[in-house]
């Protein structure tokens, strides 16, 4: 397994760690620290899953295992070595993928519709919810080698596996899980005002009744499809007008009717999504993804672009926060 920018080897063959869970969660795809667990046991019954409240454990049988250095996240690389189905319900053609650590992976490709933009939001969005309280399916680096692929029978995949080489981005495949309905599940209030202030502050236009890119796994809620958010980036040049935006698409989103502590929310995310952690996450987004996105930009300035972009509605988030509680109080009218 090759290191990733940002991460230091370290040589390890067999590796277990034995760490409680805070106030008994259950052990998930999503867990920061140690995302590995609940892959092992993602074929198991809901039952033993819950035996795990009390442990947390992460396993390796790999040459080595990486440690985030000072100033990026800690993501995973692995390499693709099976496709297995297109996800025909994705605009830019994701794909069920297996990896070189026998997982599978909603595999999101840079060459797909919305090229490396489509990752970066991915990234980004994926990380900034999680880093919110929020359950993200694991994010992981996949490297597509430039011979996958040619035995491809359809071609149009054939050419999107082509146009892919090299870094693309999964998340951890959540067998069985089932899409979140608004007409049949409910979120609780906390819950949908996590996800309606996240989505606003990342101006993630696809999160709506008719494609909510929620899933039902384990009897709870799971977010997915980050690749909507920060939008003003297929608009360079109007980041600056795009960062003051109330964000009024929020009257779309599918949680907006039951998300009544928004006022009460904003603080904590507040607290929880600090500079430091912004600072880490755009210098996590891969470079040679920054080079395709937007390629008279230098990769540096883009990273400064979207760290202001984020910290400024993050110090600024009563802008979208009241348009919110505004939106929902005119919808129950």
């Amino acid at each position: 397994m090759a290191a990733c920018r940002g991460f230091q080897p370290v040589t390890r063959r067999h590796v277990f760690f034995v760490t409680p869970q805070p106030d008994g969660a259950v052990p998930s795809p999503g867990c920061a620290g140690g995302r590995n667990v609940a892959r092992r046991y993602e074929n198991v019954s809901f039952v033993a899953t819950c035996a795990l409240r009390q442990c947390y454990r992460f396993m390796a049988n790999t040459d080595s295992i990486f440690l985030p250095s000072d100033d990026t996240l800690d993501l995973r690389r692995q390499a693709v070595t099976r496709y297995c189905v297109p996800l025909r319900e994705g605009g830019s053609l994701p794909a069920l993928a297996e990896a070189d650590d026998d997982f599978k992976y909603a595999l999101k490709f840079r060459g797909g519709g919305h090229g490396s933009k489509a990752l970066v939001s991915e990234l980004i969005g994926g990380e900034v919810a999680r880093k919110a309280g929020l359950r993200i399916p694991e994010l992981v680096f996949l490297d597509v080698d430039e011979d996958f692929g040619r035995t491809e029978g359809d071609e149009e995949i054939q050419d999107l596996l082509q146009a892919s080489r090299g870094l693309n981005l999964g998340l951890h495949f959540l067998s069985g899980a089932m899409t979140w309905d608004v007409a049949v599940n409910r979120a609780d209030a906390l819950t949908a005002s996590k996800i309606v202030w996240t989505d606003a502050l990342l101006t993630n236009v696809d999160r709506t009744a008719l494609n909510t890119n929620m899933l039902l796994w384990n009897r709870e809620l799971w977010l997915i499809d980050q690749g909507a958010s920060l939008y003003f980036h297929h608009n360079w040049e109007g980041w600056e007008r795009a960062k003051e935006s109330p964000f009024p698409y929020v009257k779309n989103h599918a949680l907006l009717r039951d998300a009544s502590l928004l006022a009460e929310v904003d603080a904590e995310m507040k607290r929880l999504i600090s500079d430091d952690f912004l600072h880490r996450l755009v210098a996590t987004v891969p470079e040679e993804w920054l080079l395709q996105a937007e390629p008279s930009v230098s990769p540096e300035e883009q990273r400064r672009v979207y760290f202001e972009f984020l910290r400024y509605r993050l110090n600024n988030s009563q802008i979208f926060v009241d348009h919110a509680i505004e939106a929902r109080r005119n919808a129950s009218l």
